[in-house]
């Protein structure tokens, strides 16, 4: 089950094995122990403990002490901000499976947007997104023309929209800035995230930039809070002898 001639760690093997059987239906509110995962990798008790580790981190599993590992079911989505995934590679790293509709994909003039950082025409593309079937966000992605016009040649509905410009289209993803709050839900969101309208949703809004600080994307996404949750880890910058 397990290749210790892959490039990819044994405990990440592992953790990713936990979550197919998971997801298969073998365990149905608890995983095996430590040393049943050991006898069954044939591996040590370290990469084990860093297997489960990954998945308590990424909100799969949930250790009770003095009881075992166990499913965290009903667990939301967590992205964590250090890092700038889609969409579809964080609800991947849940051991759930993406799925998206296309709502729209249409050109803007540049008299009718209020996007600072572009002022040229725009092509804009809305998509809902799911997670194992159930309506998650909804997502609005703003390109300078050229870009916009590229990947509408693509199924939107079905393809992963920064592998298109990274893979496809050789664009270079650097770095991001993203702003989160919340705010009511107006009816067209309520009734595309299946929630009341007026119901509290988290709001992103977030700029992507090449290697040399150019815009390439405005992004702006509508998520339910009950099933995603941004995290983020912090450390002090160690400063001594301040009051």
């Amino acid at each position: 089950m397990i290749d210790s001639n892959n490039p990819i760690p044994l405990h990440v093997q592992i953790s990713n094995a936990l979550v197919k059987q998971i997801k298969a239906g073998m365990y149905k509110d608890k995983i095996p122990s430590e040393r049943e995962l050991i006898e069954a990798y044939t591996v040590s008790r370290t990469t084990v403990r860093q297997a489960i580790a990954k998945l308590v981190n990424d909100g799969i599993l949930k250790k009770v002490h003095g009881k075992g590992t166990f499913i965290n079911e009903g667990k939301p989505i967590q992205e964590w901000l250090s890092n700038l995934n889609s969409l579809t590679e964080t609800i991947k790293n849940m051991g759930m499976t993406p799925s998206s509709k296309l709502l729209a994909a249409e050109q803007i003039n540049v008299k009718d947007h209020t996007i600072d950082i572009f002022n040229m025409d725009l092509y804009r593309i809305e998509r809902l997104r799911y997670a194992d079937g159930e309506p998650l966000a909804i997502e609005e992605h703003y390109y300078p023309l050229s870009v916009g016009l590229k990947l509408s040649s693509y199924d939107l509905g079905t393809e992963t929209i920064f592998d298109l410009l990274e893979n496809e289209m050789g664009i270079t993803l650097a770095e991001a800035e993203q702003i989160i709050s919340t705010e009511d839900a107006d009816a067209r969101v309520a009734g595309l995230l299946g929630i009341p309208k007026g119901a509290s949703v988290l709001t992103v809004e977030r700029i992507i930039a090449d290697e040399l600080g150019n815009p390439l994307e405005f992004y702006r996404g509508y998520y339910r809070p009950d099933k995603y949750v941004f995290r983020v880890k912090s450390k002090r910058n160690g400063l001594r002898g301040s009051p």
